[in-house]
Protein backbone atom coordinates (compact mmCIF):
# COMPACT_ATOMS: atom_id res chain seq x y z
CA UNK A 1 0.00 0.00 0.00
CA UNK A 2 1.32 3.56 -0.81
CA UNK A 3 2.20 6.14 2.09
CA UNK A 4 -0.57 8.56 0.52
CA UNK A 5 -3.09 5.76 1.01
CA UNK A 6 -1.57 4.96 4.49
CA UNK A 7 -1.97 9.03 4.99
CA UNK A 8 -5.31 9.16 3.85
CA UNK A 9 -6.10 6.20 6.52
CA UNK A 10 -4.73 7.93 9.13
CA UNK A 11 -6.38 11.27 8.63
CA UNK A 12 -9.72 9.59 8.46
CA UNK A 13 -9.10 7.84 11.91
CA UNK A 14 -8.16 11.24 13.98
CA UNK A 15 -11.22 12.63 12.95
CA UNK A 16 -13.53 10.20 14.74
CA UNK A 17 -14.88 11.46 18.20
CA UNK A 18 -18.17 11.01 20.06
CA UNK A 19 -21.39 12.40 18.09
CA UNK A 20 -24.05 11.13 20.66
CA UNK A 21 -24.62 9.31 23.73
CA UNK A 22 -27.84 7.17 23.37
CA UNK A 23 -29.87 6.28 26.51
CA UNK A 24 -33.27 4.25 26.26
CA UNK A 25 -34.96 5.32 29.00
CA UNK A 26 -39.24 4.81 30.12
CA UNK A 27 -39.73 7.93 31.56
CA UNK A 28 -38.94 9.63 28.05
CA UNK A 29 -40.28 13.37 28.90
CA UNK A 30 -38.85 13.57 32.62
CA UNK A 31 -35.46 11.92 31.58
CA UNK A 32 -35.14 14.89 28.80
CA UNK A 33 -35.97 17.55 31.00
CA UNK A 34 -33.67 15.79 34.04
CA UNK A 35 -30.48 16.45 31.51
CA UNK A 36 -31.68 19.67 29.50
CA UNK A 37 -31.59 21.10 32.67
CA UNK A 38 -28.53 19.77 34.68
CA UNK A 39 -26.11 20.12 31.70
CA UNK A 40 -27.71 23.00 30.14
CA UNK A 41 -28.08 21.57 27.12
CA UNK A 42 -30.67 22.57 24.21
CA UNK A 43 -32.83 20.62 21.92
CA UNK A 44 -31.34 19.75 18.60
CA UNK A 45 -34.30 19.33 16.76
CA UNK A 46 -38.13 19.51 17.92
CA UNK A 47 -38.87 16.25 20.32
CA UNK A 48 -40.49 13.02 18.27
CA UNK A 49 -42.46 11.35 20.46
CA UNK A 50 -39.68 8.62 20.57
CA UNK A 51 -36.84 10.11 20.38
CA UNK A 52 -34.92 13.40 21.37
CA UNK A 53 -31.52 14.46 20.81
CA UNK A 54 -30.25 17.05 23.03
CA UNK A 55 -27.01 19.28 22.50
CA UNK A 56 -24.10 20.93 24.01
CA UNK A 57 -24.13 24.74 23.10
CA UNK A 58 -20.69 25.21 23.08
CA UNK A 59 -20.46 22.17 20.81
CA UNK A 60 -17.48 21.01 22.81
CA UNK A 61 -19.30 17.87 24.53
CA UNK A 62 -21.38 14.84 22.23
CA UNK A 63 -25.03 15.06 21.94
CA UNK A 64 -27.45 13.31 24.43
CA UNK A 65 -30.04 11.16 22.54
CA UNK A 66 -32.96 9.41 24.38
CA UNK A 67 -34.68 6.71 23.48
CA UNK A 68 -38.30 6.19 24.70
CA UNK A 69 -39.00 2.36 25.62
CA UNK A 70 -42.64 0.93 26.46
CA UNK A 71 -40.91 -0.88 30.19
CA UNK A 72 -38.24 -0.18 32.62
CA UNK A 73 -34.88 -1.87 31.80
CA UNK A 74 -34.64 -5.30 34.01
CA UNK A 75 -31.43 -4.68 35.05
CA UNK A 76 -28.84 -2.11 35.55
CA UNK A 77 -27.31 -0.96 32.22
CA UNK A 78 -23.21 -0.93 32.03
CA UNK A 79 -23.34 2.37 30.81
CA UNK A 80 -23.11 6.01 32.48
CA UNK A 81 -22.19 8.96 32.04
CA UNK A 82 -19.31 10.59 34.78
CA UNK A 83 -20.20 14.43 34.74
CA UNK A 84 -16.80 16.47 36.13
CA UNK A 85 -17.25 19.44 38.27
CA UNK A 86 -14.82 21.30 40.78
CA UNK A 87 -17.82 22.39 42.91
CA UNK A 88 -19.09 18.66 43.55
CA UNK A 89 -21.65 18.98 46.54
CA UNK A 90 -23.10 21.91 45.35
CA UNK A 91 -24.20 20.02 41.66
CA UNK A 92 -24.71 16.98 43.80
CA UNK A 93 -27.21 18.85 45.58
CA UNK A 94 -28.94 21.10 42.37
CA UNK A 95 -29.05 17.48 40.40
CA UNK A 96 -31.03 16.04 43.51
CA UNK A 97 -33.48 19.23 43.53
CA UNK A 98 -33.68 18.78 39.51
CA UNK A 99 -35.32 14.82 40.37
CA UNK A 100 -32.01 12.56 40.81
CA UNK A 101 -31.60 10.17 44.28
CA UNK A 102 -28.41 9.47 45.97
CA UNK A 103 -27.53 5.54 44.97
CA UNK A 104 -26.67 3.54 47.82
CA UNK A 105 -22.82 2.56 46.42
CA UNK A 106 -19.76 1.39 48.22
CA UNK A 107 -17.44 4.01 48.19
CA UNK A 108 -13.24 3.15 48.37
CA UNK A 109 -12.34 5.30 50.50
CA UNK A 110 -11.04 8.50 49.16
CA UNK A 111 -13.54 8.22 46.44
CA UNK A 112 -13.93 11.54 44.24
CA UNK A 113 -16.99 10.55 42.96
CA UNK A 114 -20.82 10.33 44.24
CA UNK A 115 -23.29 8.02 42.42
CA UNK A 116 -26.69 9.24 41.46
CA UNK A 117 -29.52 7.96 40.04
CA UNK A 118 -31.55 10.21 37.20
CA UNK A 119 -35.15 9.86 37.35
CA UNK A 120 -35.26 6.48 35.23
CA UNK A 121 -32.94 4.56 37.28
CA UNK A 122 -29.86 5.11 34.96
CA UNK A 123 -26.36 5.45 37.03
CA UNK A 124 -24.11 8.35 36.44
CA UNK A 125 -21.50 9.79 38.83
CA UNK A 126 -20.25 13.44 39.30
CA UNK A 127 -16.95 13.67 39.78
CA UNK A 128 -14.74 16.26 41.76
CA UNK A 129 -12.34 17.31 38.99
CA UNK A 130 -10.13 20.26 40.47
CA UNK A 131 -9.66 23.44 38.35
CA UNK A 132 -6.38 23.77 36.50
CA UNK A 133 -4.20 26.69 37.32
Amino acid sequence: MGSSSLRSRKTKANTMRIGSIVINCFEFKRMITFWQEALKYTPREADSNDLAILRDLTEKGPNLSFQARDRRAGHRSWFHLDLYTNSQEEEVERLIGLGARRYPWRYPEGADYVVLEAPDGNLFCVVEVPDKE
